[in-house]
């Protein structure tokens, strides 16, 4: 019996990496998505007047942080959504007629 539990506190869970990497995203997103959002409030705030564009400022770093933390993490778990696995020949293309 005890050896069972040698056993069981040896084998490392499955998804044991896949919880870290789900974390670290977590916490990337949440991060950067404060400091984009701080620093469109404080450029808001140098470069507007009207409280509208300041939060619309705001929003849009808020929106770049997720974005950029989105990228980010889809690299860390092996997919970029912008990746082309279209192969490119080097050979020219010839047309049909042409000698």
């Amino acid at each position: 019996m005890a050896e069972e539990n040698k056993q069981e506190q040896s084998v490392v869970p499955s998804g044991y990496n896949l919880d870290a990497k789900w974390d670290a995203c977590l916490d990337l997103g949440v991060r950067r998505f404060t400091y984009f959002s701080l620093i469109g409030g404080f450029a808001g705030l140098l470069l507007f007047r009207s409280p509208v564009t300041r939060w619309a400022s705001t929003a849009f770093g808020a929106g770049a942080g997720l974005g950029s933390a989105y990228t980010e993490c889809s690299q860390k778990f092996g997919g970029y959504p912008g990746k082309s696995t279209a192969s490119i020949s080097e050979t020219p293309i010839t047309k049909v007629g042409e000698d």
